[in-house]
């Protein structure tokens, strides 16, 4: 019974609320207009920005607190490569197979402002209905993978942009997020780096056991959280500090230094490095635009100077 009278006590501020809306709390002024026939106020008009902004495909300077949208590649696998003083380096390859922007996200409808690009290709049939009204909403080609990637506001780029392996250039970082590799159900020197028991005296059929996991009788549990086998991989896990060696603009291939998580064929999402920044002052912002006329078949590969003068690695 307490509840219930407490219930209608609420009921009943919330009513008067409405009918005498308090200069203190606008919020219940929006709600109660819910209740009336008037439309409610276009906030975006008012602004001064609505839905007329125009957002234009031309190169700009960027800004320090500037952020560029990132990039769906697809893992193609790993190699090596010997650079000139003769040292290995592992390599892997990631191909950025027909990037384009598939919608744009502005703080007037959204509340943000973001860029969702899509890459690859896909048939109607294998799409869903509110994935293919989404895309014919847009006016953009079927789109195999999407990802949204937050931007700043003088970073935004009209829908059906192109974003090629030359909004990256040879030498700068970049982050690399993808699923990992899932290993199934592992134990705890696998999946954690346990050393296990002794392999030799003292231990029988336990040289790989994790050991103790709980205490004495108080608190006499297993606190949560406690490093034991299970499953393993299959997360999502970002890669910082990637280094590209180099970018094929003729294939839309780019070579980076070590590995990056994922199966062969599996997508990554590269985007520009947090901790280890470029310099901004050599990145295409927003992004790199095809002059008219040049022909990309002819494009040679482009190769990171290795040498002491490389602009990115001179501020490590």
């Amino acid at each position: 019974m307490a509840a219930a009278s407490r219930g209608r006590a609420l009921l009943s501020r919330l009513f008067q609320s409405s009918l005498n809306p308090s200069p203190k709390c606008p919020a219940l002024t929006i709600y109660s207009r819910n209740f009336s026939a008037d439309p409610l106020p276009d906030y975006e008009s008012e602004s001064g920005d609505g839905a007329n902004r125009i957002i234009e495909a031309k190169s700009g300077v960027m800004a320090p607190d500037s952020r560029r949208t990132g990039a769906i590649g697809i893992k193609c696998g790993m190699t090596a490569l010997w650079d000139k003083w003769g040292e290995r380096i592992p390599i892997t390859v990631l191909w950025l197979d027909d990037n384009a922007v598939t919608q744009v996200k502005t703080v007037e409808k959204e509340g943000f402002f973001a860029l969702q690009v899509g890459a690859g290709q896909k048939k109607e049939k294998h799409l869903t209905k509110p994935e293919l009204g989404h895309f014919r909403a847009m006016g953009v080609p079927l789109k195999r993978k999407l990802k949204e990637f937050p931007v700043t506001e003088d970073a935004l780029l009209p829908v059906g942009t192109p974003i090629s392996v030359r909004h990256f250039l040879p030498g700068q970082y970049v982050d690399v997020t993808a699923i990992s590799r899932g290993k199934g159900f592992q134990g705890g020197m696998k999946r954690w780096g346990f050393k296990g028991m002794p392999a030799s005296h003292g231990a029988s059929l336990s040289h790989r056991s994790i050991g103790s996991t709980g205490q004495r009788d108080a608190p006499g549990r297993v606190f949560k959280g406690k490093k034991m086998p299970g499953r393993m991989g299959g997360e999502q896990t970002t890669v910082k500090n990637v280094w590209i060696y180099k970018i094929e603009p003729a294939r839309n291939l780019m070579w980076v230094k070590g590995q990056v998580p994922g199966p062969e064929g599996s997508f990554v999402f590269i985007k520009d490095a947090c901790y280890k920044k470029p310099d901004k002052s050599l990145l295409p912002f927003p992004t790199f635009f095809i002059p008219d006329g040049e022909e990309t078949e002819k494009l040679e590969p482009i190769l990171a100077d290795l040498g002491d003068n490389d602009p990115f690695m001179a501020g490590d």
